[in-house]
């Protein structure tokens, strides 16, 4: 497929915090592209618990298909743009949820992108990860290194591996753009390996931090893992294959210089 695909964004108008309009939508499209992104899954707040209800599910599902027909119209009339595809950040606000329409996952596949409340991992977080696992989706964690109850040793992260879950991080955390122990996490975790994809949970506001990202990992000799991040292991999400192993990378904190951290409002 080749280029960076990001699958963890806010661009269906007016649905949630992100994109407010069908314009700001295609402002971002743009931006994207001029950063190098090809593929862009688009993936608007959805609460799990809302699966209970089938009413409730329908109607917000609903309210994400009229805002979708109208965004994807008029990104056909603009030339340029990545290609565009849906799916949902799930909030696991119950532990066992049935995520079976495929409006929920990601590009209609296998991988299911979900978030704890809060950001905060509740006791026994995992067994959210091994329902999912359970019922035959794949759960990727989005942005670990931002929950603000992490211990020091990172176990409840190394649960919700051992459970099944990988990892996407965004890369506004590699920048500072959410704080110095989010940036801190973030480092710490390409050290450890236990990143499998990077994405910018961009919503509609300032530009992207995917390409500052990649030339961070870059400059501190992740050139392999910056494409393993954002364009290998998502491509491979897109046809249903689980990701490679990215090789650790050490990136100190504080080497970012102070510019880099500019043109990203937090989100």
């Amino acid at each position: 497929m080749g280029g960076i695909v990001d699958f963890h964004s806010h661009l269906i108008p007016g649905v949630d915090d992100g994109s407010m309009s069908v314009q700001q939508s295609l402002d971002s499209l743009a931006a994207f592209a001029a950063q190098g992104v090809t593929t862009v899954v688009t993936t608007p707040h959805f609460d799990a618990s809302l699966t209970r209800d089938p009413a409730l599910l329908e109607r917000r599902l609903g309210q994400f298909d009229r805002a979708w027909a109208l965004l994807t119209e008029a990104a056909a009339k603009v030339s340029g743009l990545p290609l565009l595809q849906r799916g949902a950040e799930v909030m696991l606000d119950e532990p066992d949820v049935d995520l079976s329409d495929p409006r929920i996952r990601l590009a209609g596949g296998p991988f299911v992108l979900c978030e704890f409340p809060g950001l905060r991992l509740p006791p026994n977080a995992e067994w959210g990860v091994q329902n999912l696992v359970r019922r035959g989706w794949r759960p990727i964690v989005a942005h670990p290194e931002r929950y603000r109850n992490l211990d020091a040793e990172l176990g409840a992260l190394a649960r919700l591996r051992a459970a099944g879950a990988v990892f996407q991080m965004n890369s506004g955390s590699l920048l500072g753009h959410y704080g110095e122990e989010a940036e801190r996490v973030s480092r710490r975790l390409l050290a450890l390996g236990w990143v499998e994809y990077l994405s910018s949970d961009h919503h509609a506001r300032g530009t992207p931090a995917t390409a500052r990202a990649v030339a961070l990992l870059r400059e501190h000799g992740g050139a392999q893992q910056a494409v393993r991040l954002t364009e290998e292991n998502p491509g491979r999400m897109l046809v249903g294959d689980a990701p490679v192993e990215v090789p650790p990378v050490e990136i100190a904190v504080g080497n970012s210089p102070w510019w880099k951290r500019l043109g990203s409002r937090r989100s």
